[in-house]
């Protein structure tokens, strides 16, 4: 999963406050240029951020999130709270019956 690694993590929440350029990405987690690359690669492979280029240099990558796949994690982690709090209240009640 793109998001089971720290670093990527971090990408995300730097993206949180809006679009990067890869360069400020790699200095913002403490990583080469090269590694921030890498992982970059990945949450675009997944989805989770978009590339783009200025009109005035093809050279600079601009990253930011997309919306959906974060919408859609958040709706799977609403439903597995729902199910483990149903599962816990339910062996709560279990427990205290006997």
């Amino acid at each position: 999963m793109a998001l089971s690694d720290p670093h990527r993590r971090r990408v995300v929440e730097l993206l949180r406050s809006g679009p990067l350029r890869a360069g400020d990405l790699a200095q913002g987690a403490g990583l080469s240029p090269p590694a921030m690359s890498r992982h970059l690669r990945t949450l675009k492979q997944s989805g989770l951020v978009e590339e783009s280029h200025p009109e005035f240099d093809a050279r600079v990558r601009v990253y930011r999130l997309t919306p959906e796949p974060i919408r859609e994690l958040l709706h799977w982690l609403e439903e597995t709270e729902q199910l483990w709090s149903g599962q816990l209240s339910a062996f709560k009640a279990h427990i205290e019956e006997s």
